[in-house]
């Protein structure tokens, strides 16, 4: 192996992200990072003693009907896939269609069709992990967006290693490695011209932001963000231990359908352990805490303080929250 594969493979067995008899599902879209991540794990899965033996890995392929190669991105990704003998899935999807109809960005059409279908292929295929190929590149891209918005400390994370059922084996390469990668092994991968029009958010930070920080400010500006990104994973993971704890003495009825927890208790609970702890019975009850915002904590939070009433509130259409009689509900609507 080289010395780019023997990284993925060090942050595979690090972080557990592939284990025996795992049947991985790969997004894969023809480019640069998708492909060094299919060409990296068929090497390291087939041929290396010291890694994981999954039992499968199958790649799935959105064309997003956007440009005009999107044909030959989806016919490069199959010719790759017949010739290594890989199970080998695609989809065309009019993401600028979806977007139009409901009135969101095409680039947020495009990662809900993506992730989606990949789902899809999972169930199809009896799969259990999904791998992406995101990068630690984009990993800081996230990073300088959340902190733009004003996402908290959670957003300085930026891209996780694994989440769920999804895992990201190149989360510590840098982008200038993936494309040597690709060189060495002449891939030829398929660019999307797209990655350098500064009309989206993420790209006017890849090609114009980061470059000017490397220039002006730190040229190791992609490490220094990583670094903190680690310290954030460290300290999170800290508090998150110490929700789950507090979670515990709190809990006074869990089902499928509400979550009812000792008010007088939350309210003695430190600030950040309060707007934790309101995320995590969401995510508990709901499966994810998606749509709610830092407005619906801090509300929440308030409503808490004021100990008693039948007053409620919804963060969204699915869940209303109600304190009454020294408790706190937190109700899925039907």
């Amino acid at each position: 192996m080289n010395e780019l594969e023997n990284k993925i493979l060090e942050t595979i067995q690090k972080d557990k992200l592939i284990e025996n008899g795992d049947k991985l599902v790969l997004g894969v879209s023809g480019g640069p990072d998708s492909m060094c991540m299919l060409n990296v794990l068929k090497n390291i899965l087939r041929n290396c003693k010291e890694g994981p033996t999954p039992v499968a890995i199958i790649v799935a392929h959105v064309n997003h009907m956007i440009r005009d190669e999107a044909k030959d991105d989806e016919d490069y990704v199959r010719a790759y896939c017949e010739k290594n003998g890989i199970d080998f899935y695609s989809k065309s999807i009019d993401i600028q269609k979806i977007a139009n109809n409901s009135k969101i960005g095409v680039e947020e059409a495009g990662r809900n069709a993506r992730y989606e279908f990949f789902d899809e292929v999972l169930e199809k295929t009896g799969a259990n992990k999904i791998a992406i190929a995101h990068n630690k590149n984009d990993k800081v891209e996230t990073i300088i967006m959340n902190a733009m918005r004003g996402t908290g400390v959670s957003g300085l994370k930026g891209i996780e290693a694994k989440r769920g059922k999804y895992i990201r084996p190149l989360i510590e390469c840098e982008r200038s490695e993936i494309e040597e990668y690709c060189e060495q092994y002449a891939l030829n991968p398929r660019i999307d011209k797209t990655n350098f029009e500064n009309e989206y958010t993420r790209n006017k930070i890849r090609n114009i932001a980061i470059p000017f920080i490397k220039a002006e400010f730190n040229p190791n500006i992609i490490e220094t963000l990583n670094r903190l990104s680690k310290l954030v994973c460290e300290e999170e993971e800290y508090i998150e231990k110490q929700v789950q704890k507090a979670y515990g003495e709190l809990a006074l009825e869990e089902n499928d359908s509400q979550i009812v927890l000792d008010l007088k208790k939350f309210n003695k609970q430190e600030k950040v352990i309060k707007s934790k702890l309101v995320l995590y019975t969401i995510t508990r009850l709901f499966n994810t805490s998606k749509g709610i915002e830092r407005i619906h904590i801090e509300d929440i939070i308030k409503l808490c303080g004021n100990n008693v009433g039948n007053k409620y509130l919804t963060p969204n259409k699915k869940i209303k929250v109600l304190v009454k009689n020294h408790k706190i509900y937190f109700i899925k609507q039907i």
